[in-house]
């Protein structure tokens, strides 16, 4: 019997198998340092998981409406306004389980059949797999590392065709740590009121800033503020992780629609994160300051080791906690027997024989590079350079 020709076009994630073999090496009892982790290591603050214990004691455990509960509706209106200057009403925002669901569903919201959605390369890898689940059609846009990883106007101008519908922006983004300017963003909203073009703009890593300010590209004007869906949701910022709390919000008729997707699918999400969300966005800020001040110094001595081995190179990321390493020096080569022909091959190397832990950047979109997390102790990082430093020397 044939099965879906939707699902059968979705590339498998090409990271499960490194990070399948690097969880074995640990079974084995083999000690592996990972530099994959896309989550903060701090635990999720105290006053948060009391939070979600007296939802729980105070009976909140039932369905919620499935656009969210009021309170926390109301909680991230006023983040808006108080950290982007925003005006939204409730009605606009979805909370969904996690940022993910709410990008594809606003995905399956605005997307017909062969609709084109412009990418930045690198990406996050599950952007252009949610468009083709939508029915639409990835169209890449190749950044460059002079322009720290960033598209220009004119790029975008000339990826524009009659069947761009979307463009996707993730600043702070994942993997490069670029954030875009208010100048950039400008030029980006300019284009698409030009165009009449929606923007996804992916706001996940807001928080997550060591250079420079957050700006949303929604709060330019009227025009641009239409078009655009911003996604955010507790993960990064709070180290909500599991919890699932994420969000979108839009315009009234894309809200609408998006919330009747949920409906259908998941309902409301979790009871109890909601109610701790709520907490989290109203007495969260100096946990952040806090955890910033950390990935700063942990960036910073992770770029001083990686530009001090032979044949790598990174710039500073401005935000997240991800460093995207070039490896080109090393692509055709052979180490030790290893024919390195890509970004997979360095990772496999790198695990098999220093024991540490790498992203490919591949499925990211570009096979020059390789993803390091700093969401990882001080311990970890010095440990994972100086074996890396160690097996690149004596080869």
């Amino acid at each position: 019997m044939r099965l879906s020709d939707k699902a059968l076009s979705i590339s498998p994630s090409l990271t499960l198998d490194i990070t399948a073999k690097a969880n074995r090496m640990r079974k084995s009892g083999i000690n592996v340092i990972g530099f994959g982790a896309g989550e903060p290591d701090f635990d999720t603050p105290d006053y948060i998981k009391e939070a979600a214990i007296s939802a729980i004691k105070e009976g909140y455990t039932k369905y919620t409406p499935t656009s969210g509960i009021l309170e926390l509706k109301e909680a991230i209106v006023q983040k808006l306004k108080r950290d982007n200057n925003l005006s939204y009403d409730v009605s606009q925002i979805v909370v969904s389980n996690g940022a993910k669901q709410a990008i594809f569903n606003t995905l399956c919201a605005i997307l017909n059949q062969g609709d084109e959605v412009i990418i930045p390369s690198p990406y996050w890898l599950s952007y252009p797999e949610m468009v083709k689940l939508a029915g639409g059609v990835p169209v890449f846009i190749d950044t460059a590392e002079s322009n720290n990883f960033k598209i220009t106007a004119t790029q975008l101008e000339e990826a524009i065709s009659d069947k761009t519908k979307a463009i996707i922006i993730n600043s702070p983004n994942n993997p490069t740590g670029a954030v875009y300017n208010e100048e950039e963003l400008k030029n980006i909203a300019s284009l698409a009121v030009k165009h009449n073009i929606y923007v996804i703009s992916d706001e996940i890593y807001e928080k997550l800033i060591y250079n420079g300010k957050h700006v949303s590209i929604a709060s330019f004007n009227e025009e641009i503020k239409n078009l655009t869906i911003i996604i955010n949701g507790m993960s990064k910022a709070y180290s909500m992780t599991g919890w699932r709390i994420g969000y979108s919000v839009s315009n009234p008729e894309i809200a609408k629609l998006i919330n009747n997707i949920q409906s259908h699918t998941t309902s409301n999400p979790n009871t109890i994160a909601q109610y701790a969300s709520v907490t989290a966005l109203n007495q969260g800020d100096d946990t952040i300051k806090t955890m910033v001040v950390e990935f700063k110094r942990r960036r910073d001595y992770m770029l001083q080791r990686i530009n001090k081995i032979d044949g790598l190179k990174a710039i500073p990321p401005d935000g997240a906690f991800y460093i995207i390493i070039n490896i080109s020096n090393f692509i055709g080569t052979e180490i030790d027997e290893t024919k390195i022909n890509g970004s997979i091959a360095f990772a496999n190397f790198l695990l098999e024989k220093a024991k540490v832990a790498v992203i490919p950047c591949l499925p990211f979109g570009n096979d020059n590079y390789i993803r390091v997390s700093y969401a990882t102790s001080m311990k970890n990082i010095e440990e994972g350079f100086n074996r890396i430093e160690n097996l690149l020397t004596n080869f």
